[in-house]
C-alpha cells in the first residue's frame, strides 16, 4: 500500500513529531552537502588539476550556459537558487533506487515549499534587476488594465510549479508501486530505470521554468550588452 509520506511519522523529537517527508529532505540535503564538501576539498585554481574537478567545472558551466541562453542575463546571480532547485530533485530521484527511501518531491508540502521560493525570489531579482519602479511596471504592461491579470498570473504560474512537480513525481511513485506489485521480480529495474530518466527531466523542467520566472525583469544593460556581443 503506498503511504502518504506527510502522514508517516519516522520519531518525535521532543514534542514535534517528525513526519517522512522531513526526515528524507534531511537525508537528501546531508548526502548533498556531504559531497559538495568531498569534490570541493581539494579544489585547486592553478596547477595540475583533477579529472574530478574538470568534469564539476564542465557541469557547473553547462548549467550556467542553460541560465544564460534563458535569462539572458549573468548566470551566476540565478545559479545558486536554479542550481540547489536542480541538485535536490535530482538527488532525491537517484536516491529513489533505495528500496526504503521516500521521496520527498512525491509530497505536495516539498513542491509548494519550493513554489514558495521561486515566488518570494521573483521580486527579489526583479527589485536587484531594474528597480522597484522596474519591477512595479511589469504589473501594468502592456496597458494598466491587465494590473489584476499580471498579479493573478504571478501566483497561478508560480504555484503551479508544487502541482506539477508534485503531480510527475507522485504518478512515478504510484506506476512505480502498482507494477512491482504486479510483476515484482520482472518490472523493478526498467521502472528504476524509466524513473530515473523522467525523474531528471523533472528536476530539468522545473529548473528551466524557475529561470523563466525568476529573470522575467532582467536588467536593459544586460540584454544590450548581450545583443552587442551577438552583433
Amino acid at each position: 500500500m503506498l503511504e502518504n509520506i506527510d502522514q508517516l511519522i519516522i520519531f518525535h523529537l521532543g514534542p514535534l513529531p517528525i513526519n517522512a517527508t522531513i526526515f528524507y529532505t534531511w537525508i537528501v540535503m546531508l548526502v548533498l552537502v556531504s559531497i559538495s564538501l568531498w569534490l570541493t576539498y581539494h579544489l585547486k585554481t592553478h596547477g595540475e588539476i583533477s579529472k574530478t574537478q574538470i568534469i564539476m567545472e564542465m557541469i557547473v558551466m553547462s548549467i550556467q550556459k542553460q541560465i544564460k541562453d534563458v535569462a539572458n542575463d549573468n548566470p551566476v546571480k540565478y545559479l545558486p537558487i536554479i542550481g540547489t532547485f536542480f541538485l535536490f530533485i535530482a538527488m532525491s530521484n537517484l536516491l529513489s533506487i533505495i528500496p526504503w527511501f521516500r521521496v520527498p518531491t512525491a509530497s505536495l508540502t516539498t513542491t509548494t515549499a519550493f513554489a514558495c521560493c521561486v515566488f518570494f525570489a521573483i521580486p527579489y531579482y526583479g527589485i536587484k534587476n531594474a528597480g522597484l519602479k522596474g519591477y512595479l511596471k511589469k504589473f501594468i504592461e502592456p496597458t494598466p488594465i491587465m494590473l489584476p491579470m499580471n498579479i493573478v498570473s504571478d501566483f497561478s504560474s508560480t504555484f503551479s510549479l508544487a502541482f506539477r512537480l508534485y503531480g510527475n513525481m507522485l504518478s512515478g511513485v504510484v506506476i512505480s508501486s502498482v507494477l512491482i506489485t504486479l510483476a515484482p521480480f520482472i518490472v523493478p529495474l526498467p521502472m528504476q530505470m524509466l524513473g530515473l530518466l523522467t525523474g531528471t527531466i523533472q528536476a530539468y523542467i522545473f529548473a528551466l521554468l524557475a529561470i523563466v520566472y525568476v529573470s522575467a525583469v532582467a536588467p536593459k544593460e544586460s540584454s544590450q550588452s548581450t545583443d552587442t556581443k551577438g552583433v
